[in-house]
């Protein structure tokens, strides 16, 4: 019987990226309170950051990327 993969919601996704941005907690803490794998914080926490980047880059920045 092969796993079935668990969605989240993009807003689910973005607070526990705030939270993990905060390091008020470990990855591994906000894990055990959100039932995430501690990686799956980790990758969002780094797509948050690079969109916060992107979002302060005018067009000629990013088309140079």
């Amino acid at each position: 019987m092969g796993n079935i993969r668990k969605k989240y919601l993009p807003v689910f996704k973005a607070k526990v990226a705030l939270e993990a941005l905060r390091k008020e907690k470990t990855s591994a803490e906000l894990a055990s309170e959100y039932k995430v794998h501690p990686q799956q914080i980790r990758r969002w926490k780094s797509i948050a950051t690079e969109g916060i980047r992107e979002s302060f880059m005018d067009k000629r920045q990013k088309q140079i990327r």
